[in-house]
């Protein structure tokens, strides 16, 4: 059995593979739920670890004994091609979505999209290279920011039901601007790689992407949990090797 957990700026999560077979997976809001989580889980012998965090360190601590355990830096073997520039600042939640993308679209164009605290946009071509993509603020980045960088603009919370292109007050306004906008944005994105790349498959993943994807015009495929199948094949990749 293999054990994968992602430590994200906002949540944790984790899953429970056999082979490149997702058995349970698991998300917890801190890393004592995790802990408290480990007791209950199933047992397994490889473990890999993804983190753009520093909470990963006392979870490796807390480890029974005996475990095979990977944590996944820019210096870890991945089953594509790294093509970009400062390999060493990629975080590995894009390049794990992206394996992720990869394992259910070897060989294809793909332009995955991961909606949390960021969205994150990552391209890997037909020749499975990796060759980056974009970052931009994610929902309540943008609604935050509003209220941070403005003197009149009030700190409001997602509304995951939200979908008028109209807002009639300030409060609709805002989540107007924030939400719809960046559908638009990614819709745009979107159609932007549609004109240079043939072929290409979309695919949505992130805490966010089930509101954004009932927004979008462009057809995709959505995967909540794409981010630990590319976790998961890249500790079967590096077991094998």
């Amino acid at each position: 059995m293999n054990f994968v957990v992602d430590f994200g700026n906002t949540r944790i999560k984790a899953a429970i593979f056999s082979g490149t077979e997702l058995q349970h997976s698991y998300v917890f809001n801190s890393l004592s739920g995790l802990l408290e989580g480990l007791k209950q889980m199933p047992d397994f012998t490889n473990c890999l670890i993804g983190s753009v965090t520093n909470t990963h360190q006392e979870f490796i601590k807390a480890l029974p004994k005996g475990k095979h355990v990977i944590l996944f830096t820019a210096t870890t073997p991945i089953p594509l091609i790294n093509l970009y520039k400062s390999a060493l600042t990629l975080g590995s939640d894009r390049i794990a979505a992206s394996v992720g993308s990869f394992s259910f679209y070897p060989n294809q164009n793909v332009l995955t999209i991961d909606v949390g605290t960021c969205i994150k946009y990552n391209f890997v071509t037909s020749a499975n290279e990796f060759l980056g993509g974009a970052i931009s603020p994610g929902l309540a980045m943008r609604l935050k920011a509003m209220k941070e960088f403005t003197h009149a603009l009030p700190l409001i919370e997602l509304d995951k039901n939200y979908e008028e292109l109209i807002g009639t007050n300030t409060f609709d306004s805002m989540l107007s601007g924030a939400q719809i906008g960046a559908a638009a944005e990614v819709d745009g994105i979107i159609s932007k790689y549609l004109l240079n790349y043939a072929n290409l498959q979309v695919v949505l993943t992130g805490g966010d992407a089930d509101y954004l994807g009932k927004q979008l015009k462009n057809r995709l495929f959505a995967n909540q949990n794409l981010l630990l199948y590319g976790l998961n094949t890249i500790l079967n990749y590096n077991i094998e090797k």
